[in-house]
């Protein structure tokens, strides 16, 4: 295979944070578990990677002892041909996925999850940099409204906006998960 798809900590963990909206997560869900689905039905391996930091304590969301760092409620269940767990922003770091992937021979990635500006795009921006061919599904991220340095709100559909600008030709091909699913058999061919 030289195509693999990384879902990016789709994981419960979010539910529990304060700045938590379910609004645009039907949207995500249906995007996610399609691309889930396809990638499974073509052989595409499908890795998925926990994001595990700070206090080991139950109250932290992000703690394996909370409970919460298992796969995101609604998320379509698969067997992973690999699981990581990453301290940082980039799953490319201190996990061994880059290790795993070189070892499958995989020239392509197809990047989705949580969140799209943190580290799905964090991820891509260093894939592409190790060499990597990327394919990030933007409509298969999830992301949450922030509030910037000024006090002025940014959405979540203009922090996608910037994501997809700021990757575009430069680390990524931005797509959607039916787009990437549609370019499969030439990647997989090749």
């Amino acid at each position: 295979m030289t195509t693999a798809l990384l879902v990016i900590d789709a994981q419960a963990s979010f539910l529990h944070r304060p700045f938590y909206r379910p609004d645009d997560v039907p949207a995500w869900l249906a995007a996610q578990n399609a691309l889930i689905a396809g990638c499974r039905d073509a052989g595409v391996p499908i890795v998925r990677v926990y994001h595990v930091d700070g206090p080991h304590d139950a109250a932290n969301p992000f703690a394996e002892e909370s409970g919460h760092v298992r796969p995101f409620d609604g998320l379509a269940d698969f067997d992973a041909d690999a699981t990581f767990v990453k301290h940082r922003h980039s799953a490319l770091v201190g996990t061994g996925l880059d290790v795993w992937l070189t070892q499958q021979g995989v020239r392509r990635l197809i990047v989705s999850g949580i969140r799209t500006e943190q580290c799905c795009e964090t991820t891509t921006r260093h894939a592409s940099d190790l060499g990597w061919q990327v394919d990030y599904a933007l409509d298969a991220t999830l992301t949450f409204d922030m509030v910037q340095p000024d006090g002025q709100p940014l959405t979540a559909p203009q922090i996608k906006a910037r994501t997809a600008t700021v990757l575009q030709g430069r680390f990524a091909q931005v797509c959607s998960a039916a787009q990437a699913l549609a370019r499969l058999p030439a990647f997989e061919t090749a």
